[in-house]
């Protein structure tokens, strides 16, 4: 059947390209979070791990409302390791680094999330897809608080 949302087939698709892309950021930001709770050692043990806890709770979140946003416009939602891997600009951390190094990946992460939100925004306004942008506006205020309280753990101003 037909989609006849107000926004047409092509912009559906370059838009769902994007959140296909926000997609795998946010759920390999989710899968990095998730090991670093798990892996977190030293003084600061007991507040990251429930930091870390708290976020990729939201983060578990979130990926859902991006992948049934991209079926939404009609598309199919990647959604496994190797589309993510192929679609994420986020490294993978395969180690266990220290605390702070944890700290500096995952603030990395969040910002990476929130410029990719952001990059889809053209899109977005040219098809004036507001379910989108509002979804976006969301993430990026979720990345960019998440980047901040992450930083002010080692800022040493």
């Amino acid at each position: 059947m037909d989609i006849n949302i107000g926004i047409d087939k092509e912009q559906r698709e370059k838009i769902a390209e994007g959140l296909s892309r926000l997609l795998a950021d946010s759920y390999t930001l989710y899968l990095k979070t998730h090991n670093f709770h798990w892996n977190v050692t030293g003084p600061m043990f007991s507040t990251l791990h429930l930091l870390f806890e708290t976020h990729y709770t939201e983060l578990a979140l979130a990926v859902d409302q991006i992948a049934e946003r991209i079926r939404a416009l009609g598309v199919n939602a990647p959604g496994s390791y190797k589309q993510f891997a192929e679609l994420t600009t986020i490294t993978e951390e395969t180690g266990t680094p220290g605390a702070e190094e944890m700290i500096k990946q995952l603030i990395v992460g969040q910002e990476t999330v929130a410029r990719t939100a952001r990059s889809i925004f053209p899109l977005v306004d040219d098809a004036n897809d507001e379910p989108t942008a509002d979804l976006l506006t969301q993430r990026m205020q979720v990345h960019e608080k998440n980047a901040w309280m992450l930083r002010s753990l080692i800022d040493k101003s």
